[in-house]
């Protein structure tokens, strides 16, 4: 019997952030070794275009997941897995939500503001503090590091399901063919 699949939007919602958050993070670490010019200036401003983008579409689709619930996990699946893929999914979740929230946060403190794609201003959360904002750089950094492995971990737990336990978690994620 195979495994309930995701929804095709909820599937959508999951590469696309998939993919701007790997981005979002190679250019950041990419940035930060950059010497001070225009150009890092314009790459600090995507990397930050692409943090309010990747929080807008996290808020989307957590309000979106929660009136489409997953699907239930297979019962091949022991319970201690099923609370790990449980808090390692919550851990994902709140880690989508902190890092560009410190971002934010450091940006404010730092006295830079962001305005979204050139356009729209974004308002300050933290008035300007220097040390508060080299605070947040560091937590902001960490807490890539920290989604890194948690990626990692997500990555090597859905390939050990398709390859080691040959069930159908991995593929109800992939999009359908037809």
């Amino acid at each position: 019997m195979s495994t309930p699949r995701y929804g095709n939007i909820s599937i959508a919602f999951h590469w696309l952030i998939a993919l701007m958050i790997a981005g979002a993070f190679g250019v950041g670490l990419y940035m930060t070794e950059l010497p001070l010019s225009p150009d890092k200036l314009k790459i600090y401003s995507w990397h930050k275009w692409a943090g309010v983008t990747i929080f807008a579409l996290v808020v989307l689709r957590t309000l979106w997941r929660l009136a489409h619930p997953a699907p239930p996990m297979p019962d091949s699946m022991s319970g201690m897995q099923k609370k790990l893929a449980a808090a390692g999914h919550l851990l994902l979740y709140l880690l989508m939500f902190a890092i560009p929230l410190t971002g934010w946060l450091m940006s404010s403190a730092k006295g830079y503001q962001t305005v979204w794609f050139g356009v729209l201003p974004i308002p300050d959360l933290l008035g300007k503090d220097k040390a508060l904002g080299e605070t947040l750089e560091t937590v902001h950094r960490l807490l890539n590091y920290f989604m890194a492995l948690a990626v990692a971990g997500h990555v090597a737990a859905a390939l050990k399901h398709h390859f080691k336990d040959r069930d159908d978690v991995l593929r109800r994620m992939l999009p359908a063919k037809h």
